[in-house]
C-alpha cells in the first residue's frame, strides 16, 4: 500500500475507532450506572438499547446523505455528533441526558457505512478489499477492546471518565481526516427520501425495542405484541414506498441482486452469532465456579479475550493478501464455518479459561475474515454512488442480527436462574454455531452470478473459483 492511502486508512481508522469502542463500551458499566442513578436494571439497560436504535436508524439514512450530499463532511458532521454525545454522557445529571448522550452517540454507527465509501473514493481498486480488512479489523477490535477495558478504566477514572478515551478519539480522528482525506469520489443525484426514511426509522424501532427488552418485559406481553405488530405494518409500508418511488432511499431491486443479497443474508446471521458469543463470554468466564464458570475476576476474564482480539486483527489486517489467493465468496463462507466451529467447540469444552482462550481465537479469525470479505463484497458490488447506503443496509442487518441474538442468548442463559448456568451458556454457544455455519453453508450455496462487466456492477471476485 502507498504512503499517500497509508494515511488516509490511518485517519479514517482512528475516526471510526471511536465509535466502535463505543459499541460495548457500557455493557460492563450498567451496574455502575444502575447504582449512582438509583433506578432499576430495565431502566439503565435502556443506555445500550438507545446506542442500538439510533445506530441502526442513522446508519443507512446518513448512508444516503454521504451519497448525496458528500462523504468526507458527513463522516465528520456525524463524528462531530458523537463527541459531542461523549461529553453529554460524561456530565449527565440523570439517567435520561445519559440516554439521550447514548443516542447522539449511536448516530456515529453511520461512520461505517461512511468510511467505506471514503476508501472506495480515495485508494486504487486493487486496494480497497485490503483496506476495508484493517477497517473491519478495527471495528470488531474496538467492539471487544470496549468490553474489555471498561472495568479497569471505570476503577481508574469512573464510569464517567471512561467516554474521554473515545472523546479524546473522536478529536484526533476529525484532525487527521481534515488534514488527510479529501472527498473526491462519484456522487448520487437526487434527494433523500423522507417518507422512505420516516417509514424505515419506524420499523427499526419497533423491532428493536421489543427484541431488546421482551425479556424484561415479557415475550408475550401486550406491549412487545404491539410492537412486534407496529413493526410488521411499518416494514410493509417501506417496502411499498421504496418500490414505488423513482428516488428510493434504499434500492431494493439492488440490494436483492445476486451479488449482493447472501452476503447481506450472512450479515444478519453472524451478527447474531457475534454478539451472542463475545458479548456474554466475559459473563461466563466471570461466572462463580458453583455455578460451572471458571470464577475469574474481570482483570483475567479481560486477559482471556486477549486471543480473540489477536485472532481479529491479524486475520483483518492480511484479507488484502488472503482476497488475492481465494474469492471474497470463499473468505466469507470460510470466517463463518470458523466462526461456527470455534463456537461448537466452546459449546463442547468449557470447563478451563484457556479452553475458551483458544475458542475466542478461532472465532476472532473467522469474525476478522467474514467482517472484511463481507463488506467488500457489497463495496465492490454496488456502483460508487450507491456505496454508503449499501453498507448501511449491511451494517443495518449485523445491528438487528446482534438484537436478535442478544434477546435469545439472554433468554436461553438467564431464563432460569438470574446470574446463568453453565448448561444456558452451552446452549448458546451451540445456537450461536448454528447461526454462524448456516452463514457459511449460505454464501457457498447459492452461486453468485456476476453481473455484466459495466461501471454499475463489476464484480468478478465474486465469483468463486471452480
Amino acid at each position: 500500500m502507498s504512503r499517500s492511502s497509508t494515511v488516509i486508512l490511518v485517519a479514517i481508522a482512528v475516526a471510526v475507532s471511536s465509535i466502535a469502542l463505543l459499541q460495548n463500551l457500557v455493557i460492563p458499566l450498567v451496574p455502575l450506572v444502575q447504582a449512582e442513578f438509583g433506578v432499576t436494571a430495565d431502566a439503565a439497560g435502556w443506555t445500550n438499547t438507545a446506542w442500538l436504535i439510533a445506530a441502526a436508524v442513522a446508519t443507512p439514512t446518513l448512508g444516503r446523505v454521504g451519497d448525496l450530499r458528500g462523504r468526507r463532511t458527513t463522516f465528520l458532521v456525524t463524528l462531530g455528533i458523537v463527541a459531542l454525545g461523549d461529553v453529554v454522557a460524561a456530565i449527565a445529571p440523570n439517567l435520561t441526558v445519559l440516554i439521550l448522550g447514548r443516542v447522539l452517540q449511536g448516530v456515529g454507527g453511520a461512520l461505517f457505512p461512511l468510511a467505506y465509501g471514503l476508501l472506495r473514493d480515495a485508494l486504487p481498486r486493487e486496494r480497497v478489499t485490503g483496506a476495508i480488512g484493517v477497517l473491519s479489523a478495527v471495528i470488531g477490535i474496538g467492539g471487544a477492546a470496549g468490553t474489555v477495558l471498561a472495568g479497569p478504566l471505570a476503577d481508574l477514572v469512573g464510569w464517567r471518565g471512561t467516554f474521554a478515551v473515545p472523546f479524546l478519539v473522536a478529536l484526533l480522528g476529525a484532525l487527521l481526516t481534515v488534514v488527510l482525506v479529501r472527498d473526491s469520489g462519484a456522487r448520487a443525484v437526487g434527494r433523500v427520501n423522507t417518507r422512505s426514511s420516516l417509514l424505515l426509522s419506524a420499523w427499526l424501532v419497533a423491532l428493536l425495542v421489543p427484541l431488546s427488552t421482551g425479556a424484561r418485559w415479557g415475550w408475550s406481553s401486550p406491549a412487545t405484541l404491539a410492537f412486534f405488530a407496529l413493526a410488521v405494518l411499518a416494514f410493509a409500508g417501506w417496502i411499498l414506498s421504496e418500490l414505488r418511488s423513482a428516488e428510493p432511499l434504499v434500492d431494493l431491486r439492488l440490494m436483492t441482486s445476486p451479488a449482493i443479497w447472501p452476503a447481506n443474508a450472512a450479515a444478519l446471521l453472524i451478527g447474531a452469532g457475534v454478539f451472542a458469543f463475545w458479548g456474554y463470554l466475559p459473563q461466563f468466564l466471570e461466572l462463580s465456579a458453583s455455578a460451572g464458570g471458571t470464577g475469574l475476576s474481570v482483570r483475567d476474564a479481560g486477559l482471556a479475550l486477549v486471543p480473540m482480539l489477536i485472532g481479529m486483527s491479524g486475520i483483518g489486517f492480511a484479507a488484502g493478501a488472503i482476497s488475492r489467493l481465494i474469492s471474497l465468496r470463499a473468505m466469507l463462507a470460510a470466517g463463518a464455518v470458523f466462526m461456527g466451529l470455534s463456537a461448537a467447540s466452546a459449546a463442547l469444552a468449557h470447563a478451563s479459561a484457556w479452553q475458551l482462550a483458544v475458542a475466542g481465537a478461532g472465532f476472532g479469525i473467522g469474525c476478522g475474515l467474514a467482517y472484511a470479505a463481507s463488506a467488500a463484497i457489497v463495496v465492490q458490488g454496488v456502483p460508487a454512488s450507491s456505496t454508503g447506503v449499501a453498507t448501511g443496509v449491511n451494517a443495518n442487518l449485523r445491528t438487528i442480527g446482534s438484537a436478535i441474538g442478544s434477546a435469545a442468548t439472554g433468554a436461553i442463559v438467564f431464563g432460569a436462574t438470574p446470574h446463568g448456568s453453565a448448561s444456558g451458556f452451552a446452549l448458546a454457544w451451540a445456537l450461536v454455531a448454528a447461526c454462524t455455519l448456516a452463514a457459511g453453508v449460505l454464501v457457498w450455496a447459492v452461486r453468485i452470478r456476476p453481473r455484466p462487466a459495466t461501471e454499475t456492477l463489476t464484480v468478478p471476485e465474486l465469483v468463486a473459483a471452480d
